[in-house]
Parts: C-alpha cells; structure tokens; sequence
C-alpha cells in the first residue's frame, strides 16, 4: 500500500459524501497517482465501514466490468468488484429519483444468489454452478461519481464500482435448468430497444465472473457468504437514463423486470 490510513479515511468521506450528495469529482488518482490496487479496495473498504456504522445493510456484492462490451466502453481490460445496500434496492417496477443520482446509466444483469459459502484460491465455474441456489434477471444502476465517467480503474475500485440501485424479479431458474452462455436479454427504453445481449457476453459465461470474485475475496482472507446475492456484471453497454424513461429488461424464458425515472 502506497497511501496512509489518514488519507485512506479522507478518500472514503470524500466519495462516499459525493454519491450521497449526488456530486461529481475528479478521479481521484489525479491527486494521489502513487495510489496501488491494495489501497483502491482499502478506500471501498472503509466507505462500507462507514455505512455499516451508520446502520446500513450490505445486501450483496457485484462484479463490474466483465462483459467485453463494458471494458471496451471504458477502456479496461480487469473487472472489479463492490457490494451494494439495503438503500439501493429497488422493487420491480419501482421509481427511482433522479435528483439523488448524478448520471445514471443501466445495464442488464444475471443475479446469483447462493446457497453455500464459496472461497477461493482456485474456484472455478464448476464450483460456482454447485453452489448456487438459483439466478433471477436484474438490472443495476450504475453512477459514477466521476465527472463525466472519466475514471481509471483504481478509481472506480474506491468508488465502489460505481454501483447506485439495483431491481431484481422476473422469475427464478435453478442453475442447471439453462444455459447461461446463451441466455439472451433485451433491455427497453420507453418502449424501444436500446441494447441485446446474451450471458457469454460476461467473461465467457457469468459463472466466471462469480468465480473470480470469490478468488479475489479469498486472496483477502474472506469470501462469498451463503445466502448471498450477486451481481454478475453488465452483460450489454451501460445505457445512460433522465428523468421520465422507463426501462424493461426481458431474459429469456425469465420473464421481465423494470423500473421507471422520476
């Protein structure tokens, strides 16, 4: 690690207070270049700290930037990963207020929820397919605090991967009931369809993404409780949102789930 706890903890206020005060920033490697990966997840790390403290729940935790089409948008070739809260669900159909996000955009998304604990090093699909009690689609709502969406990774690691809201329902699948490599998605915005996909559009298939999550956890001496709710990751290019639009995402044989701008 490059930085101290001091400006660790000035970073973790400085972000956190931008998301809940829908502010925008400059990355903030602009001001500490010298920062490392290990720092990045210590600035996440205390912003979950601090909202735990607080009385918030951490409900999940998220993949960021494994679908090819992602990391070609942002210029990144590494996904990432967060946890998202109690204050960002959603319920299908529900509104989401504008006024508390600074510029939201949406992507479609293969949600995990797990039955057994899973730990890395060495996890593999395999293991994650064993352990997994069933998938539903969702949307997340991402927010950069970043001006513009102009990050470098480290940045949007403290950043919490940008994650903002999520909406999860449609109907539920067994793991091994489908093909997640072939299931296809089509988001809708107000009535037209913005963005295809299919599940290999996530590393290959989704499964990696989760996989490689809890490889990253175990590295930190942690890992995928049971019981947990994952987002897989973005399996089209993120769609940018105003107040007003409504979005539909239909998955295949999975029914549909949506929420609207207010």
């Amino acid at each position: 690690m490059k930085l101290d706890k001091t400006s660790i903890d000035k970073l973790a206020a400085h972000l956190e207070g931008c998301e809940l005060k829908a502010q925008d920033t400059l990355k903030i490697t602009d001001e500490y270049p010298e920062m490392d990966w290990d720092d990045a997840y210590a600035i996440q790390d205390e912003i979950r700290r601090r909202k735990i403290a607080r009385g918030t729940r951490i409900v999940g935790l998220k993949a960021g930037l494994t679908s090819f089409a992602k990391m070609k948008q942002m210029g990144v070739s590494t996904p990432v990963f967060g946890f998202v809260t109690d204050y960002g669900s959603v319920p299908d159909g529900g509104e989401i207020a504008i006024d508390k996000l600074i510029h939201p955009k949406v992507e479609p998304e293969i949600v995990f929820v797990m039955k057994q604990a899973l730990k890395g090093p060495g996890c593999h699909i395999g293991a994650v397919l064993a352990a997994t009690d069933f998938i539903m689609p969702g949307i997340e709502i991402i927010d950069s605090r970043y001006r513009d969406f102009k990050f470098d990774l480290k940045s949007v690691i403290a950043d919490n991967t940008s994650s903002a809201r999520f909406v999860v329902g449609g109907k539920i699948k067994l793991a091994d009931a489908v093909d997640m490599r072939t299931l296809g998605v089509v988001m809708e915005k107000n009535g037209e369809i913005v963005a295809l996909g299919a599940g290999a559009a996530v590393l290959g298939h989704p499964a990696t993404a989760i996989a490689l999550l809890a490889n990253h956890l175990g590295a930190r001496g942690e890992e995928i409780p049971a019981g947990a709710m994952i987002l897989s990751g973005g399996i089209t290019e993120a769609i940018a949102v105003k107040r007003g639009d409504n979005i539909s995402l239909r998955m295949q044989d999975m029914g549909s789930v949506g929420c609207r701008f207010v």
